[in-house]
């Protein structure tokens, strides 16, 4: 059982949610959604045809950012429990990428959902790691190492408008 809001709907319209991965207000983007199953953040994904890099699999780019700002999501996620706080208190915690590992196991189909399944590896102060795995069906074909990083409260209030 999922939450009804994703991570990303909680973000801020002039921060987050302009990214081009998981921005909810980004046209051309991804629109990722990830929500919480137990411990675990689970983000469904449901690749398209131009997400091709040879016939049948997907390019390993779409790979790396699903991969990429599921973690972030996953971080910003893990920061309000963490804390014993709701996504829609303040001050916002959101995160940014330090530092992005991607393993590519095996081709990932394009046909079909892909999954992403995050946990948080260790919290040290403002640097959270978040280890994600990418399965095609019950395929793992990708693992994800991310550092992620809390950006600083003048970001999102010089971006507030």
């Amino acid at each position: 059982m999922t939450q009804e809001k994703a991570f990303q709907d909680y973000y801020e319209e002039t921060t987050g949610s302009v990214c081009y991965g998981c921005g909810r207000l980004n046209e051309q983007g991804l629109q990722i959604k990830s929500y919480w199953e137990g411990d675990v953040a689970v983000c469904r994904f449901q690749p398209q045809p131009y997400h091709t890099a040879f016939p049948g699999y997907v390019y390993g780019g779409l790979i790396a950012s699903l991969i990429d700002c599921h973690s972030t999501g996953t971080a910003a996620a893990a920061a309000y429990r963490a804390e014993g706080r709701q996504m829609d208190s303040d001050p916002p915690l959101r995160y940014v990428t330090a530092s992005l590992h991607v393993d590519y196991l095996k081709p990932t189909p394009i046909e079909g959902q892909l999954t992403v399944r995050a946990t948080v590896a260790e919290i040290q102060g403002r640097r959270t790691t978040v280890k994600s795995e990418l399965y095609a069906g019950d395929q793992l074909t990708a693992r994800g190492n991310v550092l992620c990083v809390r950006v600083p409260d003048s970001w999102i209030k010089n971006n507030a408008g």
